[in-house]
């Protein structure tokens, strides 16, 4: 819960020079920190939640990383992961960090065809595969990956005995580690192929989600993930008293430094969520003190907040609302920096014991704060949490940039903002609105693409990001969209679609929206409408959620999605207001191939798959001669 002194005034970030460092300097730090606590928490599969010390996940990573070079492994090899966030995944990581192995992320949703593009383009000599369905999708097409000649397959199929497939070397995750057992040497001693790591040498390549082309492999060293790990020290206060959830992907370097590298380098114990639909129940079970999530997490859990106060009686909803009230007032206060005052500190109490407290029953009871990165949070969000006692501290990223380079303070949180740069970044605004970046976290570049490098790479080592946005007197950023997705309007007037995507969002029958429109003479809004709210606008009418697509011509529903729409978007400009809204009852999703791997919408992939009903809607609007600007 937010203290009710307000904290003191936040002094101008100094710039920072780290010393080389490593990410094996990472994992010895946080493995003799407390070699006896608890370190990495997953749920077995008889449904009990167990615990690796630090000490038994480092002989575990051990075994693996002696198994790797025993074979036809040097270091400097590249090594795939293909599996979702689980415990397995971080032994994996460190068994291949610690055998100065390259580490090539790759998205388990993907299909086989970029699996193929990914495994090829990298090099990979080897993958870590999650299960017999991410094992078929390898053999799918391992005859065209010449590299590859390794299979390690962490839950192989129980009537499907692992075995080598044409000339491919497959072994389980079991069989690997007994294999390093056998190969001799202490117990604490490691391959000389981690003491031979050095701070330039690549860590990783993790693969760019692609909204507008071919993936590009990002080269990360060893130094821009270890300077990075201690720059996020210093903002975030994480000891081995802290217990984090980790749900999101691995394979993003979001979840890969904030709940993985960071939480293992302060000592913090890392509990790994069944998957993304038990995030929930998990979060209740395990009790973290910090969550590492995106802005639809907590769009989700407020969205869920507010149909239960809906579906509640009138008694429910006068006490919540008063009880927001306070919170608010009790917000405006601290973020103000003023006292909170006796009469007013009293109503919280009372608030929180009856409404807040079940805020955090919600979120385990135990958060101390929340980390929101990955794409824009909603301020109306943040304040939400605020109020209620739970902070959301969101921070700004790329791959290529390690990727944390602002992040909010937990002392001075400013809605709407990034937060100021973390220590050793430095941060300008091109004159075109661009932000640039400067840093020890910048990338070495893209892989096997110098041409690609030097187009996002100025001489003298500033990144340009892709991302608008503008900073404020002190130092923190606000981003306000994505340079290509920024929609250039028949008359020449620009339209930042995010914003007005997000007002569109905040519906409570809107699922999904975007903005479209470029070179025309409007925009229009595609949205897909809330199964759950369609069912509470329109009682009684027998639909399943599988029938939403039926309702896209329903006069009814489009009457409803018209009247959300355009009174959300009112105090935009008028060239940034959509004219008319296209109804599709089909979610976007990472497999149908609208949303990238971390969520963000592929507009041109949106724009071609409606391109007839598109201009079905501008053809009838020109016919119809309505004006349009």
């Amino acid at each position: 819960m937010p203290d009710s002194a307000p904290p003191p005034k936040r002094e101008a970030a100094r710039p920072f020079d780290f010393e080389p460092g490593t990410l094996v300097d990472v994992f010895r730090h946080g493995l003799e920190l407390n070699p006896d606590r608890k370190a990495l928490t997953y749920r077995h599969d008889d449904g009990t939640w167990r615990s690796l010390t630090a000490g038994e996940a480092a002989e575990r990573i051990r075994h693996i990383s002696r198994s790797l070079l025993s074979g036809d492994l040097e270091p400097g090899d590249h090594v795939a992961i293909l599996s979702n966030t689980r415990m397995e995944w971080a032994l994996a990581d460190w068994a291949c960090i610690m055998s100065g192995l390259v580490v090539v992320t790759v998205y388990p949703t993907l299909p086989a065809d970029q699996v193929l593009y990914i495994l090829k383009d990298s090099g990979a000599r080897a993958v870590f595969v999650e299960d017999g369905d991410q094992l078929a999708k390898v053999l799918q097409v391992h005859d065209r990956l010449e590299k590859l000649s390794r299979v390690v397959v962490i839950d192989p199929p129980e009537d499907d005995p692992v075995v080598d497939h044409a000339g491919l070397h497959v072994r389980s995750l079991d069989q690997v580690e007994r294999a390093g057992r056998s190969v001799g040497g202490r117990d604490d001693e490691w391959p000389d192929a981690a003491a031979a790591v050095g701070p330039e040498d690549t860590a990783t390549l993790v693969y760019t989600s692609g909204t507008t082309a071919q993936p590009k492999g990002v080269m990360l060293s060893h130094h821009n993930l270890f300077t990075n790990t201690l720059a996020a020290t210093m903002v975030l206060p994480i000891s081995e008293e802290d217990r984090v959830l980790s749900w999101l992907p691995l394979s993003h370097t979001f979840e890969r430094l904030a709940g993985h590298y960071l939480m293992w380098y302060s000592g913090a114990e890392i509990a790994y969520a069944g998957s993304v639909t038990t995030v929930a129940r998990d979060m209740v079970e395990t009790g973290p003190t910090f969550v590492v999530g995106v802005p639809r997490l907590y769009e989700k859990f407020y969205d869920a907040v507010m149909a239960a106060v809906e579906e509640g009686g009138a008694a429910k909803k006068v006490i919540f609302r008063a009880a927001k009230w306070v919170g608010d007032r009790r917000a405006d206060r601290m973020l103000a920096r003023r006292p909170v005052g006796r009469a007013l500190e009293g109503a919280y109490g009372v608030a929180e014991r009856l409404v807040f407290r079940k805020l955090h029953e919600r979120t385990g009871g135990r958060v101390r704060f929340f980390v929101s990165g990955a794409a824009p949070l909603s301020a109306e969000i943040a304040r939400f949490f605020y109020s209620g006692g739970l902070i959301v501290l969101e921070g700004y990223g790329l791959t290529e940039t390690s990727p944390v380079t602002n992040v909010n303070p937990p002392d001075d949180v400013r809605f709407g903002s990034v937060g100021p740069p973390v220590a050793g970044t430095e941060i300008r605004i091109a004159d075109d609105g661009e932000i640039l970046i400067l840093g020890p976290q910048i990338m070495q570049g893209y892989y096997g693409r110098p041409e690609a490098t030097r187009e996002v790479m100025s001489e003298d080592g500033w990144f340009h990001t892709g991302d608008i946005g503008e900073l404020d007197p002190d130092g923190y950023l606000r981003i306000t969209d994505r340079k290509k997705n920024i929609l250039v309007t028949a008359a020449g007037k620009n339209i930042a679609p995010q914003p007005i995507e997000e007002l569109i969002a905040r519906s409570p029958y809107v699922e999904q929206a975007v903005l479209l429109g470029d070179r025309r003479k409007f925009p229009l809004a595609l949205v897909v409408p809330s199964f759950q709210a369609y069912k509470t606008a329109f009682p009684g009418r027998p639909i399943s959620e599988s029938d939403m697509e039926e309702l896209e011509d329903d006069p009814d529903l489009q009457s409803l999605m018209d009247e959300e729409v355009l009174s959300r978007v009112s105090s935009c400009a008028r060239h940034e207001r959509p004219k008319r809204v296209l109804i599709t009852g089909s979610q976007f999703t990472v497999e149908g191939g609208e949303l990238t791997p971390t969520l963000k919408v592929k507009r041109r992939v949106i724009e071609q798959r409606y391109a007839e009903r598109i201009e079905a809607i501008y053809r009838l609007v020109e016919a119809e001669g309505e004006p349009c600007a």
